[in-house]
């Protein structure tokens, strides 16, 4: 039995993340500029919380 793998099975998390959100934010058809403003605010939030961990 030969099993079929995507290219995505042996990818890094960030980039299965990455496909995944991609696809939900077409697929709801959310304007381009909304997805990088959203994107932004996403991007401070996670970093933020990147540098709380660090100082504990």
């Amino acid at each position: 039995m030969n099993k079929k793998t995507s290219p995505l099975d042996d990818a890094p998390q960030h980039v299965k993340l990455a496909v995944d959100l991609i696809m939900l934010l077409e697929q709801n058809e959310v304007v381009p500029e909304d997805v990088l403003k959203a994107l932004e605010i996403v991007k401070q939030d996670f970093s933020n919380k990147i540098q709380l961990e660090q100082k504990t």
